[in-house]
């Protein structure tokens, strides 16, 4: 199954058509979205607008690809469940934010294992069509690296 998810603030319609798109072509393939306030619904497979948190965690938990705005919340989630995660940043210039954050998010990602970013439409298609094969991340805990609480306990107690 492919968990599609677009955040809980903005719509995302190039990230939906694309998918739309693609799953146009693939018949049978198992795709649910959250869409946010879109007025674009897709043709192709279920979606809702938002998703209470246990919900999203099930689908989280359940998918075999992530698809996805580049949100850190999604992509965080994505990595502790070792899911696949398929990025799409969202690009000021086409009016889908304010800045292009996610874009230098996904430039500094692109490359770690079980994130892969897609820029455009055909990008995409090109990763989902390898599905399954698509590498997944480590686990990511929720906790911080012991290394790192100890290094700043020590910066704390010398101030």
């Amino acid at each position: 199954m492919i968990f599609v998810t677009v955040g809980t603030q903005l719509s995302f319609d190039r990230l939906i058509n694309a998918v739309d798109d693609w799953a146009a072509r693939k018949p049978g393939a198992e795709i649910f979205a959250q869409i946010g306030p879109s007025l674009r619904k897709p043709r192709q497979f279920e979606s809702v607008a938002m998703l209470p948190p246990d919900r999203a965690m099930q689908l989280f938990v359940g998918a075999d690809v992530i698809v996805s705005h580049a949100g850190m919340g999604s992509i965080l989630t994505a990595l502790k469940f070792r899911k696949p995660i398929i990025i799409m940043p969202r690009r000021a210039e086409l009016g889908e934010h304010r800045n292009d954050h996610q874009v230098a998010t996904a430039k500094w990602l692109a490359g770690r294992t079980g994130i892969h970013v897609a820029s455009d439409a055909q990008e995409l298609e090109r990763l989902l069509n390898q599905g399954m094969a698509l590498a997944a991340g480590s686990e990511l805990s929720d906790g911080a690296d012991p290394k790192f609480i100890s290094r700043l306990e020590a910066v704390i107690s010398r101030n």
